[in-house]
Order: structure tokens, then sequence, then C-alpha cells
């Protein structure tokens, strides 16, 4: 995902806050089973060297546990958070796997 306008109705979805990230997913409605993904990291978070490492961090983890667990015709968003970048990552990999459980399981 790209355009702002993405990241703002996948705003409007579903959210897990977890320690090191936040997920939010929500269900497109345009009829196509791909998955999209985006990724943001807030200059709180540091300087660039260590935005972009979190971003990196976190499209990993999303090469990893997407493809698998995550929802068919939905917008994915991973936003870094403070801890996210000494977080463990095998850690932060059950940590979305618990993320997208919860966001899917009916409400």
């Amino acid at each position: 995902m790209a355009r702002r306008k993405d990241f703002l109705a996948a705003n409007a979805g579903k959210r897990a806050p977890m320690p090191g990230f936040v997920l939010l997913v929500r269900v497109r409605e345009d009829g196509e089973d791909t998955i999209r993904v985006g990724f943001t990291v807030t200059k709180k978070i540091g300087n660039a060297v260590v935005r972009n490492r979190m971003k990196r961090r976190l499209r990993a983890l999303a090469r990893e546990v997407l493809p698998s667990g995550g929802i068919a015709g939905a917008d994915h968003v991973l936003i870094g958070r403070n801890g996210g970048i000494e977080r463990d990552f095998a850690t932060m990999r059950s940590e979305l796997a618990k993320a997208l459980r919860k966001v899917s399981s009916p409400r």
C-alpha cells in the first residue's frame, strides 16, 4: 500500500495493539483476494536509521506470517512502536500471529 487514503481507511478497521507494533486490518469490499500490506513508523520512534531498521523488521515479519495467517481481501497495516526495535524477532513473530487471530475472530 502506498496511498494515504488506504492507510486512513485501514485505520477504521480492527486494531490489535501489541508491545512492539500495532496491527490494523480492514477488509476491502472490492472482491479481490489479495492481501495488501502497509508499514508506518513515526518520528517519535527515532531518527531515520532507527525508523528504517524498524520498517525492515516489520517487512520481514509480514513476509513470514501474512501469507499463511493473513486475511484474504484485506488491508494490513503494521505501525511500529517504541519498544519494537529491541524486541526479540521470534517474540514479535508470535505476537503478529496472535494479533492476526485476534482481528480475524468475529466479535
